[in-house]
């Protein structure tokens, strides 16, 4: 079993900050990748920014230059910074992870439960 956690939601004004970090654990042989995705009311869940074991990160255009994403691969941690956030950003945030977890030989996705964040005009 894997599982994601994430921490860090809330609600801020615009121009503020935000952190977010999830924590991947349980019977991981190696984790791929990790990211965010965010889904707000009545919209289609999206792209918000991932990173590879390696260190290649993408970004939305929407965030770019704003959002900045970092991993502790040690402690399985994908975190990240959240500037500069407009109203727009108002959505929920998931935890994305592709890994590997015996007995597959595959990688899958997994996903956290989510955490909100709340960007006040």
């Amino acid at each position: 079993q894997v599982q994601l956690v994430e921490s860090g939601g809330g609600l801020v004004q615009a121009g503020g900050s935000l952190g977010l970090s999830c924590v991947a654990s349980g019977n991981i042989i190696r984790i791929f990748a990790m990211g965010w995705y965010r889904q707000a009311p009545g919209k289609q869940r999206e792209l918000v920014a991932t990173i590879t074991s390696g260190g290649s990160t993408n970004y939305a255009d929407s965030v770019k230059g704003r959002f900045t994403i970092s991993t502790d691969n040690a402690k399985n941690t994908v975190l990240l910074q959240m500037n500069s956030l407009k109203p727009e950003d108002t959505a929920n945030y998931y935890c994305w992870s592709q890994i590997q977890s015996p007995p597959s030989i595959g990688r899958y996705d997994y996903w956290g439960q989510g955490t909100q964040v709340t960007v006040s005009a």
